[in-house]
């Protein structure tokens, strides 16, 4: 028998959270993260897009100067200039989806109070994968060896050239930290020997520490740059550490394209004057010199080190819990300056 009790109707669902209820967060350009994994960012804060707007930058910022206590930015974007952080006087984060620093105005963030966090070592690990993958395709010619294939030339022309063995050789690292050190790992199990330059001596490890970078040069058969771009380390890799390195010599550069002088990089490749270069980053991106192009001992990545789901995904995760800290007043989890 079918009882007569009423059946009690379900909840209602929560009244769902508008965007402008949430905390704002202004993007000036949209960070590659975004393409894949935007929506997890909109669920949590009110994006303030300025790429979208159709107002001039200067006046969008305007319009939210008094309203945006956070900023969400990229190395691939406008860089952060003490003009747009004069524009945002209630700023008191930036949270950058990279690990350098460059394209952030350090001391106008120091005066203002502004604090910063950035990728911290969630991209460490992929970066050195794709530094030894460089440095392997140089040795062993796999790129070059791959066109020789595809254009029917081993069948004309027979076997392809000789490449180099990678076990054995001298490794110099310019800037041993958390990419540097996970290049180190990677490249002791292949037998290489290990030495770097870095600002100061690292104690956790045992490798030979060159406080010059023309000395680490003339001692290595392989330069890797995994260090920051600065004042400091702009065009540190010259042509005198690259004749330095000598005919023989492989650099692979991982950093920032700034840290190479580049039109001193490509004269010493197109004469003859290094042995081979592997490059995720340039001067000028994407802009990219056509001398290189020709070259088969050169191997060109267009600045792709991080871009793995896994890094993606943990970086997304970690830029919304910096964003989510922040806003409940909770210390940053990769903060690399405080206000």
């Amino acid at each position: 028998m079918a009882s007569d009790q009423a059946t009690t109707p379900p909840p209602p669902p929560p009244p769902e959270i508008q965007s402008h209820d949430l905390p704002k967060v202004i993007v000036l350009h949209p960070p590659p993260v975004f393409n894949y994994f935007k929506d997890l960012f909109s669920k949590k804060f009110h994006l303030l897009k300025a790429w979208e707007s159709p107002l001039p930058r200067h006046e969008f910022l305007t319009n939210h100067a008094h309203s945006v206590q956070a900023m969400l930015c990229s190395g691939t974007g406008p860089p952060i200039s003490a003009d747009i952080l004069r524009l945002l006087p209630s700023l008191r984060l930036v949270v950058t989806t990279s690990a350098g620093l460059n394209h952030i105005d350090l001391t106008e963030c120091r005066n203002r109070g502004i604090s910063i966090a950035n990728a911290g070592e969630v991209f460490s690990e992929d970066v050195a994968d794709l530094a030894v993958g460089l440095l392997i395709d140089v040795f062993r010619k796999i790129s070059a060896s791959d066109r020789y294939v595809r254009h029917g030339l081993w069948a004309t022309k027979g076997d392809y050239p000789l490449g180099s063995k990678l076990g054995g050789k001298r490794i110099g690292i310019v800037g041993l930290g958390s990419i540097g050190f996970q290049v180190a790992k990677r490249l002791e199990a292949f037998g290489c020997n290990i030495s770097y330059n870095s600002r100061k001596r690292k104690d956790f490890v045992s490798y030979p520490f060159y406080t010059n970078v023309c000395e680490l040069a003339a001692n290595s058969d392989v330069l890797i740059i995994c260090c920051g771009l600065t004042e400091q380390t702009r065009h540190m890799i010259n042509r005198e550490v690259l004749l330095a390195l000598g005919k023989e010599g492989v650099i692979v550069n991982i950093g920032r394209g700034a840290i190479i002088h580049e039109k001193e990089l490509v004269q010493c490749l197109v004469q003859g004057e290094i042995g081979g270069a592997g490059l995720d980053v340039f001067e000028n991106e994407p802009d990219v010199p056509k001398e290189l192009f020709e070259l088969d001992n050169v191997v060109l990545a267009p600045h792709m080190a991080v871009f793995t789901t896994e890094s993606f995904k943990d970086l997304c995760d970690l830029m919304i819990g910096n964003l989510e800290a922040f806003f409940s007043k909770k210390p940053l989890l990769s903060l690399v300056m405080n206000e």
